[in-house]
């Protein structure tokens, strides 16, 4: 192998080093149940705290109006997991936008419709 083969290597390996330590969160089912919106988050293998901001939108016919935003923290195990957010809604159609905070800075973002 000449030089180039083993720069090319060095920054293959480099880049799989520096890639291995990010984390990757992304939203799975948001639910409604009993006066909690449950909340899938997969995240890192290992244990993580994050902050979960939630946007509630009430649909009325052809417009949509804000409600509310609340939000939470969480320290996720590692893998799936399901952040409960306590709020009260009332029969209707809603669309919920749910942020994954983390490390200051939104690591995922989703909008997702509910009927309740």
């Amino acid at each position: 192998m000449n030089g180039r083969w083993y720069l090319l290597c060095g920054v293959f390996i480099s880049l799989f080093l520096a890639a291995a330590g990010c984390t990757n969160y992304s939203v799975g089912t948001v639910s409604y149940t009993n006066g909690t919106l449950d909340v899938a988050v997969a995240g890192p293998a290992a244990p993580s705290a994050v902050g979960v901001q939630i946007t509630v939108y009430g649909l009325d016919q052809y417009s949509q109006h804000e409600l509310f935003t609340t939000g939470t923290t969480a320290t996720l195990a590692g893998g799936v997991d399901t952040v409960a957010v306590p709020l009260q809604l009332s029969p209707g159609n809603y669309k919920i936008y749910v942020y994954i905070l983390s490390d200051g800075g939104r690591q995922a973002a989703v909008i997702r419709d509910i009927t309740v």
